[in-house]
């Protein structure tokens, strides 16, 4: 396996880091910029508030449902191969 083993640098790591080092810091920005309040309606109560904090309660709930069914996927797999 390349990479670790070899003394090289990972460019895949380094390339996501970046990658999520962009999205925090338009993540910020936007957070910044966007304080009005929204009214969430759940089954069972109500809840006001602002967009950015609507907009990044939800993308870390589709993070991590992604990173729920990436993982499932990567044990089925291994799983798999044995």
């Amino acid at each position: 396996m390349m990479g670790v083993e070899s003394g090289e640098f990972p460019v895949k790591l380094f390339i996501s880091i970046v990658f999520l080092f962009i999205l925090l810091a338009v993540a910020f920005v936007f957070g910044s910029q966007n304080e009005q309040l929204i009214e969430l309606n759940y089954i069972i109560a109500k809840s006001e508030i602002s967009v950015s904090q609507a907009v990044s309660l939800f993308t870390f709930i589709g993070f991590l449902i992604g990173f729920v069914i990436s993982t499932l996927f990567s044990m089925a797999r291994r799983l798999k191969r044995k």
